[in-house]
């Protein structure tokens, strides 16, 4: 019999080769109709046998082009048109309602483009070489449709050749929006930043290299901005940059040639490796190995045993490695904690330090860092959500009513949109202590307002009064609604997880606005009651405590101990200072001056690294947990004494050490052991399913132990794994929040 039938299909499907999978099908079924894009997905007709219909459906689910994704699927029956053919039509970019088709990330090159670009032909080491499977979407796009014309190749008119498989439904570059070749493509060119000229060259990727060996500095454009490259195996040139970038010892990533590379430099298992080798491609963070065939250079991760490393993801990438023995650094160009640089020009002006530049001309509409996870437990973790995995949806069971936007926290900042059944959330955005970073926080929510037509009816923001966040929702003409920071951590997994009801969240950070308006970061939830807190130590000086652990360990000090007795016991935290420093921090505790109250738990690693004399101060967040669990021994099962009382949890720290009887292994081993005992502790007494959320929860050796542990109690708990679990997930926490509480 035969019948037509019309279909609505959302989820990822432009620009990733669906329409001609549809067309394959369709043609292979002897069905007629058409295909397009519109503003919120796909639209398809089909006209035939009903029973080659039927097979077509079953077709479409289990044969998905790799980047493709369906999330929802209507059809109904309509009136036969009596058509013979079937045709992809042009996209349709009328709406009465707003945009919902959803935008796929930037993706790594595929191996075909990697074949195309070592053959003879016009792909022959050409640079941006892509196809329907991968290359650039997200960081190229202007607004939905995914269309050339509403993209940033719509001024590459394209050659004859290019342009007969851009309309060829059985060509694997059919309607890829970025395609090109050396004939009519973008361009590459390179210049002399100390100069400010054009350098001539007949081989771009020669020429870097050379410049790479000889210990030059060098700034190349990749999909979502320009990365700082250089030597991975020299001192010197690390140094150098290091001090360029007053970066003291926070970590620079690597890239490497290919995956037996970074076999010769790291510890590496399956799970690791198909991360690595994943369309995604992102830095992985993995442990350096005691037995490396490359010599790469200490200052690369100071202190720490473990370091992030990431493949070549472009052809740019890997025709530079062509040229390349020794991995490169690859870290963002940017200034301090400003956005990542995606223009020359900005390299000139803010990176004077920078020898070269490798650029070309094809412009970064929306800049975008590189994704940074690492493995546990054998479950991914996500610590920062960008290149690859964003813009990524969310799923939900129902309709929200309204459109409502999350603006997140002020430190490693995304933001998130609430649209029908959908939570889309940005790329990582960053920190927005700067005036730079806060403009990109701005035009990032004006991007995706364009993306959607999107007018937020509500604005869900953190309590903390000083964020710049929060500032900026009130001075919107728009309902706004405070939501807990660290509930916000606890609903972010609920939200992935898709979660309701009680649970028994653990809600440890570095800092956090607390309900009682001091600074939160070790919180325990049942439901979304605060029943538990590790016990606040006052910060000395405030804001310098989180730069200063020593700071942390006195403060700990001075609650058990005088100042006599402090000094007498002669630990490095109080060496560092005088005693007219001491004393005058001993009163600043004493009369609560600038000394606020904190729950952290990620303080209380700052106390351990300063007590351990492994970091008295330290340059960037997180360092004392890094160090903390690079000392961790696991054949240490010594723990600390700690007790819960009326839902204070406190350790007995200060009784342990004026003992003195300890080393740094021990030390930074009881305290994680210690945390493990608190968690399973309480998850017993409350026989509840486990949520553990915040930026503690990064520590992998802290999380490890903890998976044994439950899996050993018979507990079921929930982590991360797709969203970030630090403070990269509040938004998302925010608006699962609001929906779930039922504010609208």
């Amino acid at each position: 019999m035969q019948i037509r039938k019309s279909f609505l299909i959302s989820g990822i499907v432009q620009g990733v080769g669906f329409r001609p999978f549809v067309y394959k099908l369709a043609c292979g079924n002897s069905l007629a109709g058409f295909v397009k894009n519109d503003t919120h997905g796909v639209e398809l007709e089909l006209e035939g046998e009903a029973e080659n219909i039927h097979l077509f459906e079953e077709q479409l689910h289990a044969q998905l082009p790799p980047l493709a994704r369906i999330d929802t699927l209507t059809s109904k029956a309509i009136q036969l048109l009596h058509e013979t053919s079937f045709e992809i039509i042009e996209s349709s970019s009328s709406s009465a309602h707003f945009k919902t088709a959803l935008i796929s990330p930037d993706i790594s090159t595929c191996q075909d483009c990697l074949h195309d670009i070592k053959q003879a032909g016009k792909y022959h080491n050409y640079f941006a070489t892509n196809c329907t499977n991968c290359g650039p979407r997200y960081s190229i796009i202007k607004s939905v449709p995914y269309d050339r014309k509403n993209s940033s190749m719509q001024k590459f008119g394209m050659c004859k050749s290019c342009q007969e498989e851009y309309t060829n439904p059985l060509n694997r570059r059919y309607h890829a929006q970025p395609i090109s070749c050396n004939n009519c493509g973008p361009t590459l060119s390179l210049w002399n930043l100390q100069t400010k000229t054009e350098i001539q060259t007949e081989d771009f990727f020669a020429e870097v290299a050379s410049y790479i060996v000889d210990e030059k500095i060098v700034a190349i454009k990749g999909i979502g901005g320009f990365h700082i490259i250089c030597d991975a195996t020299n001192d010197k040139v690390i140094a150098k940059l290091r001090a360029y970038k007053n970066r003291a010892t926070k970590p620079f990533a690597i890239m490497c040639k290919d995956i037996g590379q970074v076999r010769s430099l790291v510890s590496l298992n399956e799970d690791e490796e198909a991360l690595l080798l994943c369309k995604e491609a992102p830095i992985v963070i993995l442990k350096k190995s005691a037995f490396s065939y490359v010599s790469l250079s200490p200052l690369l991760a100071p202190n720490i045993n473990r370091i992030g490393c990431m493949l070549a993801y472009t052809p740019l990438h890997h025709l530079l490695f062509e040229h390349l023995k020794a991995p490169i650094v690859a870290t963002s160009a940017n200034l301090g904690e400003e956005p990542i640089i995606t223009s020359r020009e900005a390299i000139f002006e803010k990176l004077p330090f920078v020898d070269f530049v490798l650029d070309f001309d094809r412009e970064i509409l929306n800049g975008i860092d590189d994704s940074l996870l690492q493995v546990v437990d054998g479950k991914v973790q996500t610590l920062r959500l960008a290149r690859g995995y964003a813009p990524k949806v969310i799923k939900l069971p129902f309709k929200s009513e309204k459109k409502i936007l999350a603006v997140g926290a002020n430190q490693k900042n995304s933001i998130a949109f609430v649209m029908d059944e959908n939570i889309i959330l940005s790329p990582h955005i960053g920190d927005l202590d700067s005036l730079k970073a806060f403009e990109y926080f701005e035009r990032t929510i004006e991007t995706f307002k364009g993306f959607y037509d999107f007018e937020p009816e509500v604005i869900a923001h953190d309590k903390h009064p000083s964020y710049m966040t929060t500032k900026w929702a009130k001075e919107q003409n728009i309902r706004h609604v405070e939501i807990g920071h660290h509930l916000a951590h606890i609903y972010a997994c609920k939200a992935e997880f898709g979660l309701k009801g009680a649970y028994l969240g653990f809600s440890f950070d570095g800092t956090g606005y607390g309900e009682d308006g001091t600074l939160w970061g070790g919180e325990v939830f049942v439901g979304d009651e605060r029943k538990y807190s590790f016990k606040p130590i006052k910060l000395l000086g405030g804001e310098k405590a989180i730069k200063e652990p020593r700071r942390v360990a006195l403060s700990i000090l001075f609650e058990k101990l005088s100042l006599e007795e402090v000094e007498a016991l002669n630990l490095a935290c109080g060496n560092s200072f005088s005693h007219a420093e001491l004393k005058l921090l001993h009163q600043s505790y004493t009369n609560n001056l600038n000394a606020p109250l904190s729950s952290s738990v990620g303080r209380l690693f700052d106390a351990i690294a300063s007590f351990s004399d492994i970091a008295q101060t330290i340059s960037y967040e997180g360092e004392s947990g890094l160090l903390c669990e690079s000392y961790y021994d696991e054949d240490r099962e010594e723990s600390f004494l700690y007790s819960i009382e009326n839902g204070e949890i406190e350790i007995e720290i200060v009784e342990f050490i004026v003992k003195g009887n300890y080393d740094k292994k021990l030390l930074n081993s009881m305290f994680i052991n210690t945390l493990v005992k608190i968690i399973l502790d309480i998850s017993k007494r409350e026989q509840l399913e486990v949520i553990l959320s915040g930026g503690v929860f990064q520590n992998k050796t802290l999380l490890s132990l903890l998976a044994c542990g439950f899996e050993e109690e018979g507990i079921t708990y929930y982590s991360q794994q797709k969203t970030a679990i630090n403070d990269g997930g509040i938004a998302l926490g925010q608006a699962y929040y609001y929906l779930q509480n039922a504010l609208l």
